[in-house]
Order: C-alpha cells, then sequence, then structure tokens
C-alpha cells in the first residue's frame, strides 16, 4: 500500500442499522491494525453512503483507489454492480486508478471460521454423536447458481473434515430449498440434534429472521435438540482473508490485468442493451 492509495470497503447494507453498525466497526478495527492506511466504508443499499459517494470519497486526494468487496459470494452486486459503479468512477476521475479485488469466496479463511462456530454450537449440545446429529448451513440465497454454487462447495469442504452423516444447505430467500424443508428432511432421516450454522459475515434483517425460525423450529420439534452457530462477526481469518485480497489486487495492478467479470460477454453485453443490475 502506497500514502497515496485508499481502501474502499463495500459492505452489502441491511436495513438492520446494527448490520451496518457492525461493518463500521470492523472497519475501525482493520484501521487499528494498519494505522498507516486510508480506509472508506461504503454500501450497496440501505445506508447513507452509498456505492458513488464512496468512490467519490475514496477518490479524493488519491492515486489509487482499491475497492474491496466485503461480501463472501459473487453474485449481481459483485459481478454487475460494483464493476458497472468502477466504470462510472474512472469517468469522473480520470486521474485516479481504480482496482477491484476479490469478493471473501469460498476458501480455507471461511471453512475455518465454520468450523470454529460448529464445535461452539456441538458444546451446546455436549458433543453428541456426530452420526445422528445433522449440521445445515444457511446462506443468504442469490438468483445467481455460481453465487449458490460457492455455499454447495463451503457444505462439501465441511462435510468431508467432520464425521457427519448430513451436512446440507438452506437458504433464507430467492432460492430452495429454506430451512423448514431441510429440517423436515433431516428429522424423517433420523437426526437427533440438527446444528444451524449462519453463513453470514455480519448481522441483520436476516440474521433475526433465522433467530425466529430456530425458535419456531424447536416448538415444531420437541424431540429434536437445536443449536446455533454464529454469524462471523470479527474474526481474524476474515481480516486476514481481505489482506490477502488487497495483496492479489496489488499484483493484478501491477499486471494490468482485469478483475474476473471485467471481460465477461454478458455483462458486456447487458451494458450495451442498457440492463444494468437490478436488484
Amino acid at each position: 500500500m502506497n500514502k497515496t492509495d485508499t481502501l474502499l470497503l463495500v459492505g452489502h447494507g441491511s436495513r438492520n442499522t446494527a448490520g451496518n453498525l457492525e461493518i463500521e466497526q470492523f472497519a475501525g478495527q482493520w484501521r487499528a491494525r494498519h494505522p498507516d492506511w486510508r480506509i472508506v466504508v461504503c454500501f450497496i443499499e440501505f445506508a447513507e453512503v452509498l456505492l458513488a459517494a464512496g468512490l467519490d470519497l475514496a477518490a479524493r486526494d488519491s492515486q489509487r483507489v482499491i475497492v474491496v468487496p466485503l461480501i463472501l459470494n459473487a453474485a449481481g452486486h459483485v459481478k454487475m454492480e460494483i464493476p458497472e459503479a468502477i466504470e462510472h468512477a474512472r469517468l469522473r476521475h480520470p486521474d485516479t486508478e481504480f482496482v477491484c479485488a476479490r469478493h471473501l469466496g469460498a476458501c480455507e479463511e471461511i471453512l475455518a471460521v465454520l468450523k470454529r462456530n460448529q464445535r461452539s454450537a456441538l458444546a451446546q449440545l455436549d458433543y453428541p454423536d456426530p452420526h445422528n446429529t445433522g449440521v445445515i448451513l444457511i446462506g443468504r440465497g442469490s438468483s445467481d447458481r455460481v453465487a449458490n454454487g460457492e455455499v454447495a462447495k463451503i457444505a462439501r469442504w465441511l462435510y468431508e473434515e467432520s464425521a457427519h452423516s448430513l451436512v446440507d444447505i438452506a437458504f433464507t430467500g430467492i432460492t430452495y430449498p429454506r430451512l423448514e424443508s431441510v429440517v423436515q428432511r433431516q428429522a424423517t432421516l433420523g437426526m437427533r440434534q440438527i446444528v444451524l450454522l449462519p453463513y453470514y459475515l455480519f448481522t441483520g434483517t436476516l440474521i433475526e429472521r433465522i433467530k425466529r425460525q430456530n425458535e419456531r423450529l424447536r416448538m415444531q420439534y420437541p424431540s429434536i435438540h437445536f443449536a446455533s452457530g454464529d454469524y462471523f462477526g470479527f474474526e481474524p481469518e476474515i481480516q486476514a482473508l481481505l489482506e490477502r485480497r488487497i495483496d492479489e489486487a496489488n499484483g493484478v495492478a501491477q499486471a494490468r490485468a482485469m478483475m474476473e467479470c471485467d471481460g465477461c460477454k454478458y455483462r458486456e453485453f447487458a451494458a450495451d442493451q442498457g440492463k444494468g443490475h437490478q436488484h
């Protein structure tokens, strides 16, 4: 990082202000970890400082802006909305270089956090037999099959590194299966305990939804013991992963290569047709 560089941390944004506040707190911890870095925060939606304003703020007095998506899976926001906003920012700030880091993605750091959350949830159940204890990884859900596939991939990794007979995925919206259906399946297959693992970075309206679902499931299945892991929050692996993504982006910038979607024919076609990202 040069003194003329600025990091723009891009959060998804939530109607629940506590979620946005946690991202601001995360950025504060990151600044304390790297006091010589200039770090600006913006959000894709549901917040005061959105993408365009964040890019303008980051570009002020900066020769280079490194855009860092604080987002787990590469769906429309990462593939369409952030690149489109960067293209517009390049026109507004022709003297500033804009580089975009990769999203977090399914990787070893994320797996390490999930495994720790899983152990914590199993401790609530006094470490029962994994062969009759099911695990359900709960993702946000997307209309993008690749993004949903990343949730499936990390669930498979979790399965391969545990002795659990069932490690399933569920989604809180957009796509299926939903949590209630997966719990019903695991109950039918003889699971006596079920661990719910949110695949979320910070709190928000969907984390609150999962909590309410959990309470209803406890009443619907009184013979099954449920335990829940936490969302990822301020785990050191998340900060380390972001720093790795920045290192990767620096390498891309030096090679003058493109980000993952810059050459996407679909994105070029969509832009020509005036079909930008629609939430």
